[in-house]
């Protein structure tokens, strides 16, 4: 009948079906259980024990160690100059010579350049000639009132020649006076056809050439003194019971590291943004640093030692953002340790952790994809040479 014949086919089939588990279900010794044995492994399942170890590169990891950190007010700005100075002319005329520049260095009374001088040379020897007949007359006139005084006193002559030789002296000594300040002017006049450096610095900009005329104000040269950088920052008010002259300032000029120091704090706040305004100095004598330069820095307010120390990059967020943490690694498995962040110097790229980690532990700090607890790792470099 059918119905008997389909009753067999469905008895062999669950007989060969139950047969097929059997063999499924018994794990040989060399298996050590089988599936459950992988179950129980390190991690549970799908842990450790169920997949290769990840390969971590020697700069992935780092070894926790105890340093110094400072704490501060971070700034950043364009470092300029201390001085730039405009030379201009003092007088009008035609230009016999230039000497400097752009990119030039010069020093303090550096001829720069040079008038045409001939009408001021001729001024101030006329100058000179009328001073030394003005001391001829004041020499005579000190002789007649010497004569005059000892005369008088003799009853030789009346008092009025007396006090017409003291007059005359007076008047030749208002007239020698005179000389002097025409030859001090005269010789000033001379002296402006020289355009000479107001400071020791470096030509910035040069706007005249040989052979043209120039007016009296004219701007010539710009010399810029950059022995010594400044950098004007405006920080907030509630920073200003911080900062105090002289303090240290780290900089970072790309990738170079300066220090400086703080030359002058305002004395006022600025009410519109409530900040004040600091002035920092960065010493440049072999001109190596550029102004504008733009640099980022720290004014250091205190120093911590013996503080332990990660690199900013080890310090990662949990999902809910609350509490920040840093993968350890613990006999060679992934752990995430949860720490508690002090200070962070930006500009050095550290941090200082309070609590979670312990000096000695190793912390990854690379960007190595997907990482979580339990995750086997191995660092390149750890594996000890074998024993011959």
């Amino acid at each position: 009948m059918p119905y008997a014949r389909q009753a067999r086919i469905l008895g062999a089939l669950i007989l060969v079906w139950t047969a097929a588990c059997g063999e499924q279900g018994e794990a040989s010794p060399a298996q050590g259980g089988g599936a459950a044995a992988t179950a129980k492994g390190p991690g549970g399942p799908g842990g450790a024990g169920s997949r290769p170890p990840t390969i971590l590169g020697a700069t992935d990891v780092i070894e926790v160690k105890p340093g110094t950190i400072e704490d501060g007010i971070t700034i950043s700005g364009d470092l300029k100059p201390i001085e730039v100075i405009d030379v201009r002319s003092r007088v009008e005329g035609n230009i016999v010579g230039v000497y400097a520049r752009e990119g030039d260095r010069v020093g303090r009374g550096q001829v720069l350049a040079r008038f045409e001088s001939s009408v001021q040379e001729s001024e101030r020897t006329s100058a000179v000639a009328d001073q030394e007949a003005a001391k001829a007359d004041v020499a005579n006139a000190q002789w007649n009132a010497d004569q005059s005084e000892e005369l008088f006193k003799a009853g030789a002559i009346p008092e009025r020649d007396l006090r017409t030789a003291q007059q005359t002296l007076v008047a030749a000594k208002a007239r020698l006076a005179s000389a002097d300040a025409r030859v001090r002017a005269m010789t000033q006049g001379e002296q402006d056809t020289r355009v000479v450096a107001p400071t020791t610095g470096v030509v910035s900009a040069r706007t005249v050439e040989n052979g043209e005329h120039v007016t009296r104000g004219a701007t010539m040269f710009t010399v810029v003194r950059n022995d010594v950088l400044e950098l004007e920052a405006a920080l907030p008010a509630r920073q200003a019971g911080d900062l105090r002259v002289g303090q240290t300032v780290r900089f970072d000029a790309g990738g170079r590291r300066l220090e400086g120091k703080v030359a002058r704090i305002s004395p006022t706040i600025n009410p519109s943004n409530r900040t004040i305004s600091v002035y920092l100095q960065v010493p440049n004598r072999n001109g190596e640093l550029k102004g504008n330069t733009f640099v980022t820095g720290r004014v250091v307010a205190r120093s911590i030692s013996d503080a332990l120390l990660v690199p900013t990059v080890a310090i990662r967020q949990s999902q809910d953002g609350k509490e920040p943490f840093v993968y350890r690694i613990v006999n060679e498995v992934v752990d995430v340790a949860p720490v508690e962040v002090g200070v962070i110097d930006d500009v050095a790229g550290i941090a200082q952790i309070i609590k979670g980690i312990s000096a000695g532990d190793r912390v990854i700090v690379g960007n190595i994809g997907v990482l979580g607890r339990g995750m086997p790792v191995r660092v390149v470099g750890d594996e000890q040479p074998a024993v011959k």
